[in-house]
């Protein structure tokens, strides 16, 4: 969602270089003034190389927020499989989430999908020492390797009809 520029940086395009921010001194000033110079034209006026760094950075974060709802999702599916005594609601409701954070990040960066495969392997081992850590046991009592197809980490069915109250 786009912010409105405010009002005293709308100038700011027109700022003799020397007068602009600095990207390291004021990342949010720094932006807008590059948002101004863009849309007004004077791409000859942008700090093309930390643009380029910004834009890189978007990219990793939209990575990355990929992985959590993945890192998560696992946790607790390995829990899950693990302890099935200890199984609650809040399990169930934590899959659900982070199946929905995972699937908007995915509608909203579709590139992000063909790199799945290589996140979830590299993923899966922290995934495996939380849910180590969670259930007080240790990671060798998981499988060294990710046990769960993509059809069982989107689609498995988990309810609660299989917790025990």
């Amino acid at each position: 969602m786009a912010h409105p520029v405010p009002t005293d940086l709308e100038s700011a395009g027109s700022a003799p270089a020397s007068d602009r921010t600095r990207h390291e001194d004021d990342l949010f000033t720094w932006v807008q003034e590059q948002v101004s110079l863009l849309r007004s034209g004077r791409v000859e006026a942008l700090d093309l190389d930390n643009i380029a760094e910004e834009l890189s950075d978007v990219g990793n974060a939209q990575y990355s927020q990929l992985e959590s709802a993945l890192r998560v999702l696992l946790m607790q599916m390995l829990k899950w499989d693990q302890q099935p005594e200890k199984r609650t609601p809040s399990w169930i409701y934590s899959i659900r989430e982070q199946r929905r954070r995972y699937a908007k990040s995915l509608r909203k960066n579709p590139g992000l999908k063909q790199h799945r495969d290589v996140m979830r392997d590299e993923i899966y081992p922290v995934s495996r020492d939380w849910a180590a850590d969670e259930c007080n046991l240790s990671p060798d009592e998981f499988p060294p390797e990710c046990p769960y197809s993509w059809d069982d980490i989107l689609d498995r069915p988990f309810d609660l009809d299989s917790v025990k109250q």
